[in-house]
């Protein structure tokens, strides 16, 4: 399933992919035209294989060479498939929460900040503002193994979050929790996105997921595919 999208017509807020193709040894795994306004989620499902995670990572610069993708990604009308992935402004939350071991809460989301965040107070200031808005406060100094998996899972959104991405990407990020704090955070998640205004893609395979997100529903096959 894709859109087709004129040149003409192309939005200047949030994410566009325009004819975007990712294939793998001259084989196509999958075409696609898609338009994200501000505060959309949209759902990408497809087998194992069909080129979900790919597509994510084609989005934020981080796509094994071993792939070739076609066509344009603009950012709020900005182009950015040629840009380093540190300037395409995209966020990615994984399966695994992935903090850092050796650093504390407060190091974990600090490493988000945007550089130009400078000081050590005025950075520390935005981390205990952030941990105070998803009722984390007084949790700087924590170490993240004593933290319970669902607060991991808020550190790991609130440190995306941090860093001030302009579009966001979802990559199974909800696949290891146990069904109810599952509800719970992809709540949170998608609630943060719309609040902040930011256009999302949720690559997944569970239906409830893809459900939760109250968007469209886009299948990943390649072209000619029935």
């Amino acid at each position: 399933m894709s859109e087709t999208l004129a040149s003409k017509d192309l939005p200047s807020e949030g994410l566009v992919l325009d004819r975007v193709t990712v294939s793998l040894k001259h084989r196509v795994l999958f075409r696609l035209s898609l338009a994200l306004k501000p505060g959309e989620i949209v759902a990408v499902m497809g087998p194992s294989g069909s080129g979900k995670s790919s597509l994510l990572a084609a989005i934020c610069g981080t796509l094994d060479p071993a792939f070739e993708m076609d066509g344009r990604i603009l950012l709020d009308g900005r182009p950015i498939e040629a840009e380093p992935p540190e300037l395409r402004r995209t966020g990615i939350l994984f399966q695994d929460d992935l903090l850092f071991p050796h650093l504390s809460v407060g190091g974990n989301l600090a490493f988000g900040l945007p550089a130009q965040v400078k000081g050590r107070a005025a950075r520390r200031a935005r981390v205990e503002e952030a941990l105070s808005a998803v009722d984390l406060e007084g949790f700087a100094d924590r170490d993240p193994a004593t933290l319970s998996g669902g607060q991991r899972a808020r550190i790991s959104l609130l440190r995306v979050l941090l860093s001030e991405p302009r579009a966001v990407l979802l990559d199974e990020p909800f696949s290891k929790l146990d069904t109810a704090l599952r509800a719970r955070f992809r709540a949170f998640v998608f609630e943060e996105l719309r609040k902040r205004g930011l256009p999302a893609l949720l690559a997944t395979h569970d239906h409830a997921d893809a459900k939760a997100a109250g968007g469209r529903v886009i299948v990943l096959e390649p072209p000619g595919a029935a």
